[in-house]
Formats: C-alpha cells, sequence, structure tokens
C-alpha cells in the first residue's frame, strides 16, 4: 500500500501500489491544477503538462520519468513530476501546485 500525503492540503490518502498519483489526488479531492490548468488540462492523458508536482519524499517510490514528462518538465526540478504520468509504488509527501 501506498501513502500519499498532500503537505499544503494536510490530507493523507491511501492508495493500492501502481496508483496513478494524479487519479489518487482528485478522488481524494485535492486540487492539483493552477486556475489556468483547471480550464486547460487534458483530463490525465499525458498532453498538457499542467499537473505539475513536487515530491518532498520518496522519489524512490515512483515511476522514472517518462519521456514527456522530460521533455516537458526539462528547466524544472529533478524531484518535479507531472502527477498525471505518475505511479505511485510507496509512501511519498507531495506539494500541489508548487
Amino acid at each position: 500500500m501506498a501513502n500519499i500525503k498532500f503537505v499544503k492540503e494536510n490530507k493523507e490518502a491511501i492508495a493500492a501500489d501502481g496508483a496513478n498519483l494524479r487519479l489518487q489526488a482528485v478522488q481524494n479531492g485535492i486540487d492539483i491544477y493552477t486556475f489556468v490548468g483547471k480550464m486547460t488540462n487534458c483530463g490525465g492523458y499525458g498532453q498538457c503538462g499542467t499537473c505539475i508536482v513536487e515530491i518532498v519524499e520518496g522519489a524512490e517510490n515512483l515511476s522514472p520519468r517518462t519521456e514527456f514528462e522530460t521533455r516537458k518538465l526539462k528547466k524544472k526540478p529533478e524531484n518535479y513530476r507531472l502527477a498525471c504520468q505518475t505511479i505511485v509504488n510507496g509512501p511519498i509527501s507531495v506539494n500541489t501546485k508548487p
């Protein structure tokens, strides 16, 4: 089981290993989009790059960055991920809207 802590919201979610980070955030009422992202997001299909999150702890428990993430996040720190492309396999702490 993966324990996902959303730092800014002071909420925790429990998910099965292999869960999608964006889907878990949405299912637990966590808003991961900025104002513009709310209107332009692709719904989790990895096309827009608006679901950026910062991994505070537990990066080793995530899937590797996808090719799309590498392109979209090339000027961002290594601990930034696209929630829709991130698979969780253990406990993590996340900052939304970094």
